[in-house]
């Protein structure tokens, strides 16, 4: 079971009962500099959920995380609103309570605690991705440091504080003293009940849920950061009908959805520990696989993933990194391009089109000028007709500040003044761009950090110019990172009538397409 991979660590417990306590990250407080302490926690571990889903290899998707968060710092935070689409929803808090409606409505309380907890770690971090914070985190185990990546807002690692983090790894030291803890509590006609998670919610006829349908069971579950999560517990075959219409779009061609499919149960089988630290598996917004309304999913989509049930994409018999997008621009990423992560044999630069055409391309796309030709010539790649396969973006030197400031990069008195691409992969994408301003200081930006913080660029295969001061044209190629299948190419190739097995090996090579041995 897919459940197995998520082992909790010990719960605490307040005041009798077993609440999860805790701060929101926007609460927590850093000291400049470390001392010796005695209690090196460096977060709130939540209790174990227990699996509530008959099914086979169950998924736990957060559908809605940091439930209760503004509660602690004495603001309003919305209810959670639950609502049945035919018979009675069933809830049950750890306590016993259980409450049968068509509608329930949970609201969220503070208390202080008599013993306040204090945290103790070293922060690094905020990464752009979790791929970067995992790469750095398996540096460090590399090094004998254990660490725990987390997403409190951003992805960040977490070191004990009274572990020595390398010198050349920025850290912040965090002191965090929590004071109170969020607790969930029945709103009905007979007043306020408290409840005790984890909380189960069974759904016989379907959960209504941000205009879709989910068919559970449910839990309401602590996270590590003091809140809460709603969190479904979906067998991953069903888990797809939510996936592969939003990934690929639900009118594409059977071989595309049916790869879509592979790609998607291989990324989730690779990815069960990407939320450990919060006791569930993924999330369902883009940093995961996007994942809603799995009732939406049509014909096509069923018959595409039943076609392939169980079968995923393995490289060394384990699941490879599937990742995918929207466009490539005509030329596939390495995925070292894409992220601080290793190279892998299957996720290398190769050009995305008929052998004809690859073969009129002036290579290395490293070079400015062949990258140049390359975005402003005819091109013949596959998926050329997604409307971002070529783009252009203006942006202004205030733009540039207000998103530097926003990523936390600069202070306030920071003005763009000279943008420089520094380096690019061997796909002509950027990997590392200077943004320069009028006194001086620098700021560089590196791999996914770049489209971070500057969000409106669809890609990072780019080239820039300035065309008067403080105003730069980006123009560029590809929607997305580049790496892995194009979904665009994808479509294409199966209207040219490839099968689903001819799309994953143009997209994968060297990998194995069959059962997880």
């Amino acid at each position: 079971m897919i459940k197995s991979y998520l082992k909790a660590q010990k719960s605490f417990f307040v005041f009798g009962l077993l609440f999860l306590i805790g701060l929101p990250y926007s609460n927590q407080v850093s000291i400049a500099s470390p001392r010796k302490v005695k209690f090196f926690e460096t977060h709130q571990s939540p209790p174990e959920t227990p699996l509530i889903s008959s099914g086979k290899n169950v998924l736990l998707v957060g559908i809605k995380p940091y439930l209760g968060k503004e509660i602690i710092n004495d603001q309003k935070s919305p209810s959670l609103r639950l609502v049945s689409i035919g018979r009675n929803l069933i809830l049950k808090d750890a306590n016993g309570v259980i409450r049968k409606a068509k509608e329930i409505n949970i609201g969220w309380r503070a208390q202080q605690l008599l013993n306040p907890k204090v945290f103790v770690r070293n922060k690094i971090g905020p990464f752009a991705s979790f791929e970067s914070a995992e790469r750095l985190a398996n540096d460090l185990k590399d090094k004998g440091i254990e660490s725990t990546i987390a997403h409190p807002l951003d992805w960040e690692v977490w070191v004990s504080g009274d572990i020595e983090i390398p010198p050349a790894i920025k850290s912040t030291y965090q002191k965090i003293k929590v004071s109170k803890f969020v607790f969930p509590y029945l709103d009905g006609n007979d007043g306020k009940i408290a409840l005790k998670g984890p909380i189960s919610l069974q759904a016989p006829d379907g959960l209504r849920w941000e205009k879709g349908i989910y068919l559970g069971p449910f839990s309401i579950q602590p996270d590590a950061y003091g809140s809460w999560t709603l969190v479904e517990h979906v067998p991953i075959e069903r888990y797809l009908n939510g996936v592969v219409p939003y990934e690929i779009g639900a009118s594409s061609p059977e071989a595309a959805l049916a790869a879509q499919a592979v790609l998607a149960r291989t990324w989730a089988m690779a990815n069960t520990h990407r939320f450990k630290v919060d006791g569930y598996n993924l999330c369902s917004d883009t940093q995961c696989q996007v994942y809603k309304d799995p009732s939406k999913a049509n014909l096509k989509i069923a018959t595409a993933i039943k076609k392939t049930t169980g079968k995923i994409l393995t490289w060394n018999k384990k699941p490879i990194n599937t990742v995918y997008h929207a466009t490539n621009g005509g030329v596939m990423a390495s995925v070292d391009e894409a992220w601080s992560i290793n190279q892998v044999p299957y996720l290398q630069m190769r050009l995305d089109g008929p052998k004809h055409w690859a073969g009129s391309v002036d290579l290395p796309l490293s070079n400015e000028k062949n990258l140049k030709s390359f975005l402003f010539s005819k091109s013949e790649a596959f998926g050329s007709d997604h409307p971002l396969f070529r783009w252009e973006r203006t942006i202004e030197s205030s733009q540039i500040s207000k998103q530097l400031k926003k990523a936390q990069k600069v202070g306030s008195s920071f003005y763009p003044y000279k943008i420089e691409v520094l380096r690019r992969g061997s796909s002509g994408r950027v990997t590392s761009l200077k943004i320069e301003g009028k006194s001086g200081s620098k700021i560089l930006l590196k791999l996914d950090d770049i489209r971070r913080v500057l969000g409106e660029l669809p890609s990072t295969l780019f080239v820039v110019k300035e065309i008067k001061e403080g105003k730069w044209l980006f123009s560029g190629g590809g929607f997305g990172h580049g790496a892995g299948m194009s979904q665009s190419g994808a479509i294409e190739l199966a209207k040219k009538g490839w099968t689903t097995k001819q799309i994953l090996a143009h997209y994968y090579p060297k990998t194995k397409y069959g059962f997880l041995p």
